[in-house]
């Protein structure tokens, strides 16, 4: 590993994540997800101007009238990122990747939460977990996660394991933390058991579902007959771009595949954002934090 480049990548990298870290300021939390940077400190009676969205109505119904949850603010936010290196994430039909774009991302994500004193962990995996660390403070720790992503941007395939176990990675990372903790999903989630461990990750914890695209998932481009093969399923098949009604039905495929995915992100309790592979990470994700800041 090239420690000096990782060096100068990781204050880049920094100066980029000072604006995101604003956003995800622990105090900011309260008002982005309902119980998330503070802890359940019990409750009192309700009082003319609280907000209503506090009532605890079980106590309220056992009472026989209205009390609310009482909240201490927690000084650290966990931060926990999973990230999908599998072989689809290799693809891309522009200049960069999935996997580039998402490793970017995560990187973002792990330099903001170090900006903000926030302990950050990791689970990485293709078709088996290939590293796994429990939410950690501190500058050391923040290397050791830059310095993993850096190995998976630079792996050649012979080192990557067919499929994805984005099931297994949504479980260890249920293991590995100890506090409800905001979790980033980076993946194309190409793979269809995730949503059972999925669902129990969002009942204690705070999910955001980043789904890496390109501009391949959208539209194809009019190139004749192509043959496509599935880096997860080696599935090969030649696919008639230059038809009309083929890339209709490719178009509608693909965004009900999102719509559905979107769908179940919801259901079960997390949040879906969709990345680009053709926009700024740094932007896309500022954005998002300030939007749900407002929310």
């Amino acid at each position: 590993m090239d420690t000096n480049k990782l060096s100068n990548k990781a204050r880049l990298l920094h100066l980029s994540a000072l604006s995101l870290a604003q956003g995800m300021k622990s105090g900011s939390f309260k008002s982005l997800y309902r119980g998330h940077g503070i802890e359940f400190d019990g409750v009192r009676e309700y009082l003319p101007g609280d907000d209503v969205r506090s009532i605890d109505w079980n106590v309220t119904a056992r009472m026989g009238h209205p009390y609310v949850k009482m909240y201490e603010e927690e000084r650290e936010l966990d931060v926990l990122v999973i990230l999908d290196v599998s072989e689809s994430m290799n693809s891309y039909s522009e200049n960069k990747s999935k996997l580039l774009t998402a490793l970017e991302a995560a990187s973002l994500i792990t330099l903001a939460s170090y900006q903000n004193a926030s302990p950050v962990g990791c689970v990485i995996f293709d078709g088996q977990i290939k590293f796994s660390c429990p939410p950690r403070p501190g500058l050391n720790q923040t290397m050791l996660l830059l310095s993993n992503f850096e190995k998976n941007e630079a792996a050649p395939k012979s080192e990557q394991t067919k499929g994805s176990v984005l099931d297994n990675a949504i479980r260890g990372a249920g293991r590995l933390l100890k506090k409800r903790s905001l979790v980033m999903i980076f993946s194309d989630f190409r793979t269809a058991s995730w949503t059972e461990p999925f669902d129990a990750l969002c009942q204690k914890n705070d999910v955001v579902c980043v789904r890496l695209v390109d501009a391949f998932d959208e539209n194809l481009p009019d190139v004749g007959s192509v043959r496509f093969s599935d880096p997860e399923t080696g599935l090969n098949q030649v696919l008639p771009t230059s038809s009309s009604n083929f890339k209709s039905q490719w178009r509608d495929f693909n965004f009900n595949r999102v719509e559905q995915w979107k769908h179940e992100c919801l259901r079960r309790g997390g949040i879906p954002l969709l990345l680009k592979t053709s926009v700024d990470p740094l932007a896309e994700l500022t954005r998002f934090f300030a939007a749900r800041e407002v929310q």
